[in-house]
């Protein structure tokens, strides 16, 4: 698949800085934009779930993003996840939820797999993606949730320490009971890259760098061949 532009779909202009640079290291040859809209996460958290009408704006900024040209929309927030496949269909461009490679990430590792998250409403999706990500390789998938009470609230006063502090409690807690961990939001992926070699038992994994890896495979060596064609 070669395509020169891909939108970026996010609930939280927050996740902006980590994609760019992402997309720098991994894909720069892409023209990428970014579409952000916060009131969808504020949304989904007020009413604790997923509504129709939320997943509806969601499948708009998606429409949005083909309208301005992309020819490949990424979502980074797993909280939307379902809207992300329920929009699907309906586009003409390819559509990715960040989550997915991490889901047959975990599915590949193991049987038993803890799901790490700050919001209650995104335990749910993700676990969900994980079981049906297992069904499809014929693999029964036991799934153990643990919900980061108060992580959440400190990224939202900017007290990252107490944030990466109270992740790697759960990440601590839950190692012992599973086989890998998923850290269910893309705003986590910075806990996983800092912990020590070795001083976790098990694989821990965030979606925004399987993501690219899973962009790269799909996109780069087709990109490629298309600039040597």
């Amino acid at each position: 698949m070669s395509i020169k532009k891909l939108g970026i779909v996010h609930t939280t202009a927050a996740l902006v800085p980590t994609f760019k640079q992402l997309f720098q290291q991994y894909l720069p040859e892409l023209d990428t934009f970014n579409i952000a809209d916060d009131s969808l996460i504020k949304d989904v958290m007020e009413r604790g779930e997923l509504t129709p009408g939320i997943a509806r704006r969601v499948a708009a900024q998606i429409a949005c993003a083909e309208q301005a040209g992309a020819e490949f929309v990424l979502v980074t927030c797993s909280s939307v996840g379902a809207a992300v496949e329920a929009a699907t269909p309906f586009s003409s461009v390819p559509i990715l939820r960040v989550d997915q490679p991490m889901a047959d990430k975990a599915v590949e590792l193991g049987s038993n797999i803890g799901v790490i998250a700050t919001l209650p409403t995104t335990l749910r999706p993700t676990a969900d993606l994980i079981r049906r990500r297992g069904a499809l390789t014929g693999k029964q998938i036991n799934i153990v949730t643990e919900l980061c009470d108060g992580a959440f609230q400190a990224a939202s006063v900017g007290d990252m320490e107490k944030f990466d502090g109270l992740i790697m409690q759960s990440i601590h807690k839950l190692a012992e009971q599973v086989d890998v961990i998923v850290l269910a939001q893309a705003s986590m992926a910075r806990v996983a890259a800092a912990i020590p070699p070795g001083s976790v038992p098990v694989n821990v994994l965030s979606s925004p760098g399987l993501a690219m890896e899973y962009l790269v495979k799909l996109l780069g060596e087709s990109n490629r061949d298309a600039r040597l064609a």
